[in-house]
């Protein structure tokens, strides 16, 4: 299930679509189905225009991101918090070594805020290699470094290098909380993310606190035309659409109870 669902997101996102559809364009012109051709090419162009000029993959992530809001202030205590991986460049470490952190590194920067303010509380990062290949480690294994680096304790560090994806995120932790007799914790991972991420866990019997992180929208996004940042509002598109196709596909699949779970 794991690679049917990488090679399926390979397919829908949005700029592969694009492709796909564009070439099923070509291959019913070579057929002479003109009109049939003509529909392909204008969906096409339709999706590759509200994908690059436009600001719906931003209004799209927006939604995600209000789910469950910003909490206005730390907690009295903190006895554990789960953070969940997509925030190292695997490929680059698992080469050079080090901890290079991409777009999602709040997720571990507000982990270790809270690791030094409560000296007490055990974390657990939930990332092996999420890759086709398998031949990078994972972020559980590249976290350890980065909280060594600024002093955090091994003994507080769970590691969870097993899990390639949300899903087994959820069930990985559930057996490593339930040995080391934790929860609840607090769930930090991107906001986008989280009613996902929440709904996996929920499922997974797995009791969390939600702390949103990596916003990548301001909040107030409106739909509009934009010329002016053609890659960014592609990458906005696809992060929104993958988010989206995951929360129906696991609901399909009876791995979430509802489509948009909510605080």
């Amino acid at each position: 299930m794991f690679v049917v669902s990488k090679i399926f997101w390979n397919m829908v996102q949005p700029l592969s679509l694009v492709f796909l559809l564009g070439g099923l364009a070509l291959v019913l012109i070579w057929m002479r189905w003109l009109r049939l051709a003509a529909s392909a090419l204008f969906v096409s162009l339709l999706v590759l225009f509200l994908t690059l000029y436009t600001s719906l993959g931003s209004l799209l992530l927006q939604s995600l991101e209000a789910r469950f809001p910003r909490q206005t202030a730390d907690p009295a205590e903190l006895s554990c918090m789960i953070v969940l991986g997509g925030a190292f460049e695997t490929e680059v470490t698992t080469e050079r070594g080090g901890m290079d952190l991409n777009q999602a590194a709040d997720r571990f920067v507000e982990a270790l805020r809270l690791a030094i303010r409560y000296p007490e509380a055990k974390i657990l990062v939930s990332g092996g290699d999420g890759s086709l290949s398998g031949a990078y480690e994972g972020d559980a294994a590249a976290s350890i470094r980065f909280f060594e680096a600024f002093g955090i304790s091994r003994d507080r560090l769970i590691a969870e290098t097993t899990s390639r994806n949300t899903d087994e995120n959820a069930q990985n932790s559930r057996e490593l909380l339930a040995s080391s007799g934790l929860g609840p914790c607090m769930l930090i991972t991107s906001a986008f993310h989280m009613p996902r991420s929440v709904g996996l866990f929920r499922k997974a019997g797995v009791e969390v606190v939600p702390w949103p992180v990596d916003y990548r929208t301001a909040g107030n996004v409106a739909f509009r035309l934009d010329f002016t940042q053609p890659s960014l509002n592609a990458q906005q598109m696809s992060t929104s659409v993958r988010e989206w196709v995951g929360l129906f596909a696991y609901r399909a699949l009876g791995r979430i109870d509802e489509v948009f779970p909510a605080p």
